[in-house]
């Protein structure tokens, strides 16, 4: 936490963050966007101890099928910090399942991707002498409570903010009893409010009537003082838009040449082809959270969700970004995808683990945010990646930063899925 009163400015002047990088969370024109954001490539790595699950297993996030269908996402994958980064030297580490921090300078370990209106819940463990918090739409490199973040305060003792306060923003009106076990968490951001249940109590309803009103950032954990322990982090858009009806394709249109045919069946959109063709969204989108649910049909097919993309011709019909769809593997291992597995970003990366199977359901979540790409399937984070590349107005020559398309592909002769579901969240800029 930020010390407050007159502690805060002795530890504010006498012990800063110790700085590792910095964020401008800015949504201006594309040419105007400056980002140095931890860089997905650079991502914490797991220590030695830690070891990945086996090839042929799919990691259990704790999500419920119920729960990922409802578009929950684990931010924690229980074994490793993939999608994370510190901004100091503090120790940051995963055993059996628990983020852990001791040691090092006051520091945060953030989500490589910015979130804007979601629900988050999360266990956490104190002892006596912790001073932690869970920073919400916090800057990478964050100074000032009451203007860079959301501190929600994880601090029994020696604090005027008390755990489940906004430190410099909000106070609990009633200390919770101090407990060294563990707690549970739930925090809604919608707009400018804020709510707080901890261990199944509102703590906190706060609304941001400030100049200083925030729409965006990472999510952080703080290690201040004492040890920190965290587990099951989970965050669920909120926002989404519907941008299928399920009874017609109002608001899709067919891109010219394309030889594959998408109908509605069963409030699903189902796709055949003879050879490639794309379905097109009207709207296009910059930066965003798109959530989908999809089956394929058959064997290690082949499909993908294009993203700001260029709209379709019969010269082009598909140039953006893709998420592959190919549920193939190599052998049984989980870790060797064919065809770069399901949730990459076709020929630019690999997805780090097929987890979704064929002839089942499974769910695709997509943060696009400037160069920062990150795809989730079931919950399940297996891509983390930073376009570096040169910009370009074509998405498979360049960086694209300016809003496109969303299309649906039909590949060959053997696609044949379904889509539905289909949900888009716009994510705004820095600034109110």
């Amino acid at each position: 936490m930020f010390r407050s009163t007159c502690v805060s400015l002795v530890f504010l002047t006498l012990i800063p963050f110790v700085l590792a990088g910095c964020l401008k969370v800015e949504h201006p024109s594309p040419a105007a966007k400056s980002y140095a954001e931890p860089v997905a490539g650079e991502a914490v790595k797991a220590p030695s101890e830690i070891k990945e699950p086996a090839g042929d297993v799919i990691p259990d996030t704790g999500l419920t099928d119920e729960e990922i269908a409802a578009g929950w996402i684990a931010l924690f994958d229980g074994h490793s910090l993939f999608g994370w980064k510190p901004n100091n030297d503090v120790n940051w580490h995963v055993e059996e399942g628990v983020i852990k921090a001791d040691k090092g300078e006051p520091g945060l370990l953030l989500t490589t991707s910015p979130f804007a209106d979601y629900e988050l819940k999360f266990e956490f463990k104190l002892s006596p002498e912790t001073n932690s918090g869970m920073f919400l739409r916090t800057t990478f490199d964050p100074k000032d409570p009451s203007k860079d973040c959301y501190e929600l305060n994880l601090c029994d003792q020696k604090t005027d903010f008390p755990t489940g306060s906004l430190v410099a923003r909000s106070k609990i009106e009633k200390p919770l009893p101090v407990n060294s076990d563990w707690q549970t968490c739930d925090v809604r951001l919608e707009g400018p409010e804020i709510i707080a249940t901890i261990n199944g109590k509102q703590v906190l309803n706060f609304k941001d009537t400030s100049k200083n009103l925030r729409n965006i950032g990472f999510i952080g954990l703080q290690k201040n003082e004492g040890a920190i322990e965290f587990r099951k982090i989970y965050l669920k858009p909120l926002r989404m838009s519907t941008i299928f009806n399920g009874v017609d394709l109002t608001g899709w249109n067919v891109v010219p040449g394309s030889q594959s045919t998408f109908e509605v069946v069963d409030d699903t959109i189902h796709v055949t082809a003879e050879k490639q063709g794309y379905l097109e969204t009207e709207e296009t989108w910059g930066d965003f959270l798109f959530q989908a649910t999809a089956k394929s049909n058959g064997d290690a097919l082949n499909s993908g969700y294009f993203f700001r993309a260029i709209k379709g011709s019969e010269k082009g019909m598909a140039n953006g970004y893709e998420v592959q769809i190919h549920n193939g593997i190599k052998g049984d291992d989980r870790t060797k995808p064919e065809n770069a597995g399901t949730g990459a970003i076709f020929r630019r990366t690999e997805a780090r683990r097929v987890v979704a199977d064929d002839h089942e359901w499974f769910t695709t979540t997509l943060s696009a945010y400037g160069p920062h790409i990150a795809v989730w399937i079931d919950g399940y984070q297996v891509t983390d990646w930073t376009d570096t590349r040169k910009p370009d107005d074509n998405p498979r020559k360049g960086l694209r930063l300016k809003a496109g398309h969303i299309s649906l592909q039909g590949h060959d002769p053997t696609t044949d899925l379904n889509f539905k579901d289909l949900k888009v969240s716009d994510l705004p800029s820095d600034s109110p």
